[in-house]
Parts: C-alpha cells; sequence; structure tokens
C-alpha cells in the first residue's frame, strides 16, 4: 500500500484494485483446481466460482466506471500467496481424496480473504454514499459466502471422510 491514504476514497480505490487483481488471479488458478481436483462435486464447485469470479470482476469494472476511476496495474500480494500455497496441494504427490481435502482447504483460504475485502469495500462505499456501487459488492460478498459454504458441504458431507479413510 505504498500509494497516499488521505481520504477514505482514496483507501476505497485502493480496495477496488486489490480486488480485481485478486479476482484475476483467482480467475487463473480455478481452471486448474477444477482439473486436479477428483471428487465430482469438488470439480463443479471450482468450475461454478470460475464463472462467478468472472461476474465479480465485471462488477468491479462497472463500479470503476460508473466512478471514473482506474482499477487496473495493482498486484494484490495476498492472493498471490494464497494461490502460491494452493499451488502446493496442486503438486501434492498421493492420495487423490487427500488432494482433495487441501484444495478445498486452500479455496477456503480465498473464499475468506475475499469475504473480508469485500466487506470492507461495501462498507467504505457505503460510508462514501456510493450505494450503488456497494449494492454490487454486497451482491459478491454473498457469492464470496455461498461459495464458502459450498465447499464446507463439500468437505463435511465427502471430501473429509474419503481422505480420513485413505
Amino acid at each position: 500500500m505504498a500509494n497516499n491514504m488521505n481520504s477514505l476514497k482514496d483507501l476505497f480505490i485502493h480496495e477496488l484494485r486489490d480486488l480485481y487483481s485478486a479476482e484475476t488471479q483467482l480467475s487463473e488458478a480455478l481452471p486448474k483446481m477444477a482439473e486436479k481436483a477428483t471428487d465430482q462435486k469438488l470439480k463443479d464447485c471450482f468450475k461454478g466460482h470460475l464463472e462467478e469470479t468472472k461476474g465479480q470482476k465485471e462488477r468491479l469494472e462497472q463500479i470503476a466506471q460508473k466512478l471514473d476511476i482506474d482499477i487496473k496495474g495493482e498486484k494484490c500480494e495476498a492472493m498471490e500467496g494464497l494461490i502460491r500455497e494452493g499451488k502446493e496441494a496442486l503438486e501434492m504427490k498421493g492420495d487423490d481424496e487427500v488432494r482433495d481435502a487441501a484444495l478445498i482447504g486452500a479455496a477456503q483460504r480465498v473464499e475468506h480473504y475475499e469475504m473480508a475485502g469485500y466487506g470492507t469495500a461495501r462498507n467504505y462505499a457505503k460510508r462514501l454514499g456510493f450505494n450503488e456501487a456497494a449494492d454490487l459488492l454486497e451482491k459478491t460478498l454473498e457469492e464470496e459466502k455461498s461459495a464458502d459454504s459450498k465447499l464446507n458441504d463439500v468437505a463435511i458431507s465427502r471430501v473429509n471422510e474419503k481422505a480420513q479413510n485413505a
């Protein structure tokens, strides 16, 4: 966060840029995760969230256009680190079910990071009176919560038991 932050609007713009970078990086990682997953429901979760992620990027672009700001060019270091850690699960040797459990853990860490970011950005937007942006950010926040819940359900109902019995 090397940029000068002299106002809540500056911080809001930084948050949008960070989220846009995070979604861009995630768009590249999700297909790899879907490919490596062996549980079909888990594959479906990753593929479904990839489609949501594309829509989330479009919402961020819509907000940027409406507010006449540039959201490209920043790199989300946190997402880069989360994806790097998730890559360990992708490259894991051994039992497929254990790898699936590791992929879920990596994906849930990403979802929790995104939930924190979208909740923060939504709150800034509300405070700044950017109500349309706040509504769009809320929609994305709800999608992130849903994605986390779906991953949790797959872990509890299927994958963790398989991994335990591996």
